[in-house]
């Protein structure tokens, strides 16, 4: 892999230059893709837009940048997308800055002020011809200013192409459709990527890499776009009553597991739902919903017991286990239930006694 370091004027920078909204953004002659389709939206406000201008116009350095050249001679932005927008954007006269004493938008400026801007040189590292794990490396490790990539977007750098242009189109848009439709059961921004990395994540079972290497050059992300209406559409259909505990869980890993379950009733699973809810011994709202397909009790994170009641208990029992007889030292001892919480029991004085650890786990294992 090369990785070379390059001084690029903001005038060959500027050259060509092209906003066209959501179908991308080009400069560097319309070489260099500063925003893919549908990749992250423009975080920068007007002050810190201003402060890279004015940094410009003082002769201050910006940080280094990072571009990616692709097989066909093009270039794709990885890191420095505000900072090079903000130039843009003073450029073609979005924003203004105070030059000598005078607020002034490109058009007013003098032609030495121009010429100033103009030749200012930025530093950029080029990375070209390297296999997909060392740019992975690369990205992961260089020294990103600003606001870090997210390891999605980093991947995006690397299986660019249709295909991951495809995903930011379908997942990677803050009003897209994925957000419409699955908002309520997803984390994360869509604009940082989010969303296409929780659906790589499941629809690869946390493959995201090799799944990527496999489909870089698809034409489109149909079969994905399909895989992530299937999975809303089954916990829509599952899990009738929408509730904010919902948002986050890993449907995808639930739906490639239990999808193809029929004996599952809507009805029943909200009446179950219900009283988990209600259930203080339960301290994990959001494990309801995978614990009521895998039956896990550990999704719950049943409640329990306090040091005090460890204590009492112990001293009842006078330090001896209740099911080997032995006695122990406290801290040699674990609290169980007496009747399990699966069975009624509750996290309450009355249902705690003390097992030597080896009980315990032969119990639990039962």
């Amino acid at each position: 892999m090369n990785i070379t370091l390059h001084t690029i004027s903001i005038r060959d920078l500027v050259n060509g230059f092209e906003n066209n909204e959501e179908e991308g953004i080009v400069g560097y002659g319309g070489q260099l893709n500063i925003r893919p389709k549908y990749q992250r939206e423009f975080v920068y406000n007007e002050n810190q837009q201003i402060e890279v201008i004015n940094s410009i116009f003082k002769g201050f350095p910006l940080n280094v940048m990072y571009w990616v050249k692709n097989d066909d001679g093009t270039f794709e932005l990885l890191d420095g997308q505000q900072r090079t927008l903000s130039i843009c954007s003073f450029f073609v006269g979005e924003i203004a800055v105070y030059v000598s004493g005078y607020l002034r938008g490109y058009k007013n400026l003098s032609a030495e002020q121009k010429n100033q801007f103009l030749d200012y040189e930025l530093q950029i590292y080029i990375c070209e011809n390297g296999t997909d794990q060392e740019k992975l490396d690369w990205f992961r490790i260089i020294n990103i200013a600003g606001e870090k990539l997210t390891q999605q977007e980093l991947r995006n750098a690397v299986y660019s192409g249709s295909w991951v242009t495809s995903l930011k189109r379908r997942f990677a848009k803050s009003k897209c459709v994925a957000y419409q439709i699955g908002a309520n059961y997803m984390a994360g921004s869509p604009i940082r990527q989010a969303y296409v990395e929780t659906v790589l994540k499941w629809i690869s079972r946390g493959n995201i890499e090799n799944y990527m290497r496999n489909h870089q050059h698809d034409e489109d992300c149909d079969t994905e776009w399909q895989y992530f209406q299937n999975v809303i559409n089954w916990v829509n259909t599952l899990f009738t009553n929408r509730r904010s505990i919902m948002k986050g869980i890993d449907w995808g890993y639930l739906y490639n597991d239990y999808g193809h379950r029929t004996d599952l009733k809507a009805s029943q699973l909200e009446e179950e739902i219900q009283r988990l809810i209600l259930d203080d011994d339960v301290t994990n709202k959001k494990g309801i919903y995978p614990y009521l397909l895998t039956g896990k009790e550990q999704y719950l994170s049943i409640r329990a017991f306090t040091e005090k009641q460890k204590l009492k208990a112990y001293e009842a029992q006078k330090g001896f286990c209740k099911i080997c007889g032995n006695h122990f030292d406290i801290k040699e001892m674990e609290a169980d239930h007496i009747i399990p919480w699966s069975q009624g029991g509750h996290t309450e004085q009355d249902n705690c006694q003390m097992l030597c650890r080896t009980c315990n786990r032969r119990k639990s294992n039962k």
